[in-house]
């Protein structure tokens, strides 16, 4: 073949012809446009199933598709199949063959859908009868019987609906579906002849774990495509539009480039619509809709954090800011070898964690999303989720992905107490992908908890979570009135800085509680009585703040403060007043203000 097939399924066909697996399991991007060879030195592009029958078994004599919902279908050999139902029907009083009449014309697209038992338990069953049938085929040579097996393929799309995740006893007939699809991959006469299943589910946690972790099967990824295969794309289904530029200010080169992260089919789409409606595309629709298309195909477990800030913004906290501008030089740069897996943001609620974040993904120019809640009831659900969202991102190229409250969004190690082991599997799935080190400069994990000691010590280890940056309220009065007056800009209040009233001495207020002062101060001002003088906002301001008390959970804060210095990498980022406190005094204290608070 002239044509060079894409990554994956190179992979297939080489493992398959190793003669080891005969089985695989697809799945992924199992729903896209996969490019092909049209026959002419160019490029076609064929949905999956299209792409198994046309290309990937091109030479086999029988092709086979089966799911729940269409039944059997026969893309390749219907003749071959047609005659081993007369047979069958023959020896077992059934009337499958049903099309006694059917002509050559008919059987190379044979659809026994509405003839056949759509149920897996019965239709599989037919299928193994029909693959040990072919393999048994015989043919007479001067006289002499000799072998002549069928070349037969089997493609099982939807998979997860014919083998679900769950345990057999619980499921009807799972149980032999389950033995019938390890037989054909385990089974040496299947394995050893020139037959082929295939498994198509778009995750694989949907998928029973027997076919998952079954040793002679192969499990292989359909990947988003990347921007080079988008680039191929995007000209040639753009190729016969002579006027593209009168429906795009974005290049056809660059098009690309700022669609990764979508499929074929939804760039196709995009593209189609625009050029349809002579809608012009411009680079704020293709974010636009490049952000929606993505979190619909996340189902809204991926959420775009798009802000005009930059760290410029950020009050205080100096030193985090210096470090994350230096990983702003360095993705532009390219040198993303120097950059860490990943990021852990801690210390007290209100110390702008989030802020911090929202501000570097205006700074650092590369896509920034947060990942929403991913767990669901039902089993094996969260699992794809997560499943689903790892894709994505790694089809974005490079982006930042923020977790905030991670204490309680990630697994344990053990499992969690009745949820059936799912804690620990999705502690297992975040574990191996932020330490998978081919990420390392694409995607940037940064983790935002005010307890860190409730995190997992193999989450925040060198390798995925590799710089631990503390937060802390302004101790000083310049910080404070800095904090101040930047909570101020961003709630719009006018007023100058030098008119911003001191704040007491000996309270640690961090931006939540600033920001409760200033909303308060507005209240007031807002609400003044009529038939009284009118005060200006700066003596409201002043009020307001003469009137603040004192947190009444001191013991907290300060604990959230010690075990943020103690999970501190970098001692340029404590202030002075931490900095020199032994690790010792800091366990002790903490010790003290666990059992102060119940813990």
């Amino acid at each position: 073949m002239g044509y060079e097939l894409p990554g994956w399924a190179a992979e297939m066909r080489e493992i398959f012809r190793s003669g080891t697996t005969s089985q695989f399991v697809l799945f992924g991007n199992v729903f896209d446009l996969v490019p092909a060879d049209d026959g002419k030195g160019g490029r076609t592009y064929l949905p999956l199933r299209r792409f198994l029958g046309e290309v990937m078994f091109a030479r086999f004599d029988v092709v086979i598709l089966f799911d729940r919902g269409k039944g059997l279908r026969v893309r390749k050999g219907g003749d071959h199949f047609h005659r081993f139902l007369k047979t069958f029907d023959t020896f077992q009083g059934t009337a499958w063959a049903g099309l006694p009449d059917v002509g050559p014309d008919k059987l190379e697209t044979l659809d026994l859908g509405n003839l056949l038992p759509r149920d897996p338990k019965r239709a599989l069953e037919l299928c193994d009868r029909f693959l040990r049938g072919a393999l048994a085929r015989t043919r007479q040579v001067e006289g002499k019987l000799v072998a002549d097996p069928l070349k037969v393929a089997v493609v099982i799309e939807y998979a997860q609906f014919v083998a679900p995740q769950g345990e057999p006893s619980y499921i009807a007939d799972l149980s032999q579906t389950l033995i019938q699809l390890v037989d054909w991959a385990a089974d040496p006469a299947i394995t050893g002849a020139h037959v082929a299943t295939v498994l198509v589910s778009e995750n694989l946690a949907d998928l029973n774990r027997v076919l998952v972790e079954n040793p002679y099967s192969s499990k292989i990824q359909i990947p988003l495509p990347a921007a080079r295969e988008l680039r191929e794309f995007v000209a040639d289904i753009t190729a016969s539009v002579a006027d593209f530029d009168s429906v795009s200010e974005v290049a056809r080169e660059t098009l690309a480039d700022r669609l990764v992260g979508l499929s074929r089919v939804n760039v196709r789409n995009l593209l189609q619509r625009a050029i349809s409606s002579r809608q012009m595309i411009t680079g704020k629709c293709l974010t636009g809709l490049k952000k929606e298309i993505i979190e619909k195909e996340a189902f809204g477990r991926l959420e775009f954090l798009e802000t005009d800030r930059t760290l410029d913004d950020v009050a205080g906290h100096v030193e985090a800011k210096a470090w994350l501008r230096q990983d702003a030089v360095l993705l532009r740069k390219g040198r993303t070898m120097a950059i860490p897996m990943g990021y852990l943001l801690t210390g007290r609620i209100g110390t702008g964690k989030t802020y911090l974040v929202e501000c570097l993904a205006g700074e650092v120019g590369i896509p920034c999303v947060e990942l929403k809640n991913f767990r669901e009831k039902w089993v094996g659900a969260t699992e794809g989720n997560l499943e689903k969202v790892f894709g994505i991102l790694r089809a974005l190229g490079q982006v930042i992905v923020f977790v905030d409250e991670a204490d309680q969004a990630m697994g344990k190690r053990g499992g969690g107490d009745g949820d059936s082991g799912l804690s620990g599997r999705i502690y297992a799935m975040m574990a191996k992908e932020m330490s998978d080190t081919r990420n390392r400069g694409k995607i940037i994990w940064i983790f935002a908890t005010s307890r860190p000691d409730l995190l997992e010590v193999d989450l925040k280890r060198q390798g995925r979570l590799d710089v631990h940056i503390p937060l802390f309220p302004p101790g000083d009065a310049e910080g404070r009135r800095a904090l101040l007056a930047a909570m101020a800009r961003k709630l719009k209040v006018e007023i100058e800085p030098e008119e911003l009233p001191e704040l007491p001495e000996g309270q640690e207020l961090g931006g939540n509680e600033m920001e409760g002062i200033l909303v308060r101060a507005l209240r007031l001002f807002e609400t003044q009585p009529e038939d009284l003088p009118k005060k200006g906002f700066p003596e409201v301001m002043a009020e307001v703040v003469a009137d603040v008390r004192p947190s009444a959970h001191t013991e907290r804060l300060e604990l959230m403060d010690l075990l943020a210095v103690k999970e501190c990498t970098d001692s340029r980022f404590l202030p002075e007043r931490f900095r020199a406190l032994p690790m010792a005094e800091v366990n002790r204290r903490i010790t003290e203000l666990k059992d102060a608070v119940g813990e």
